[in-house]
C-alpha cells in the first residue's frame, strides 16, 4: 500500500502512528474516507480524544497509550474508548495490543498519569538497573556480571509481583531478615528518600504531560 488513502480503503482498522505534530494533517486528509464501518485507533502521544474526533469527523475512535517495552513483547498499554466505539471494537483492539504485552482500559482523564507512570517509567527503571550495576562494580563485581545480575533481579522481582498477586511491600518483607543485609540496604535507600523521589518523579512527569497537552 503506497498511500494513506489506499490503507483506509482496504482496512477496517486504521492505526494512527505518526508524530503528534502531524496527526491533525493526517486526519484532515483522511476525513472524507472514514466511513462508519472504519475503526480509528490512535497511539499518538498527547493527542486527546476530542481532537481525534474533531479533526477526523469520526466518532468510532479508540486511543491507546503503549510504552517502549512493546519492542520486546512486554508493553503496558492503556486504552480509552470514544463514544461510538463498541464492545467488539474494544475486544478487537485489546486482542491486537495483547500481542505486545498487557492491556488495560481506563477513562481518558487518567492518561496524563498513565504517561507519567508507564510511559516515562521504563527510563527510571533503566536508570535503577544502571545504578544497581554500578553498585555491583563498586562492590567488586565484573561489569558484565553486575549488569546481568541487576537486570535479571529487576525482571524477577517484577515477575513475582505479577504472578503471585502479593503486595510489593509483602514481598519486600519476605526477603528482609532482622539485622540482615537487605534491611541495611533499605535503610540507606530510605535515607536518600528513595520512595519519595520516585513518587515525585512520576508526579512531575504527569504534570509536564498535562502542560504539553495544553500547549
Amino acid at each position: 500500500m503506497e498511500t494513506n488513502a489506499q490503507v483506509v480503503h482496504d482496512c477496517d482498522v486504521i492505526v494512527i502512528s505518526v508524530k503528534p505534530q502531524i496527526v491533525r494533517q493526517v486526519l484532515v486528509e483522511l476525513k472524507p474516507l472514514l466511513s462508519e464501518e472504519k475503526l480509528l485507533v490512535s497511539i499518538a502521544a498527547g493527542i486527546k480524544m476530542e481532537d481525534l474526533q474533531g479533526w477526523s469527523g469520526h466518532r468510532r475512535v479508540i486511543r491507546v497509550m503503549p510504552n517502549t517495552p512493546s519492542a520486546v513483547g512486554q508493553a503496558a498499554s492503556v486504552m480509552c474508548l470514544g463514544d461510538m466505539a463498541t464492545d467488539n471494537d474494544e475486544n478487537r483492539v485489546r486482542s491486537l495490543f495483547s500481542a505486545i504485552g498487557k492491556v488495560w482500559t481506563a477513562e481518558e482523564k487518567y492518561f496524563d498519569a498513565v504517561t507519567g507512570l508507564s510511559g516515562s517509567g521504563p527510563a527510571y527503571i533503566f536508570l535503577a538497573i544502571e545504578a544497581m550495576a554500578d553498585g555491583g562494580v563498586a562492590a567488586g563485581l565484573p561489569r558484565d556480571l553486575a549488569l546481568g545480575l541487576a537486570s535479571q533481579t529487576v525482571l524477577g522481582a517484577a515477575t513475582m509481583v505479577n504472578q503471585t498477586g502479593k503486595h510489593p511491600g509483602q514481598l519486600k518483607d519476605m526477603v528482609t531478615s532482622p539485622a540482615g543485609t537487605t534491611i541495611t540496604g533499605i535503610q540507606e535507600l530510605e535515607k536518600g528518600a528513595f520512595r519519595g523521589t520516585l513518587i515525585n518523579a512520576f508526579v512531575a512527569a504527569t504534570k509536564r504531560c498535562r502542560e504539553l497537552s495544553q500547549s
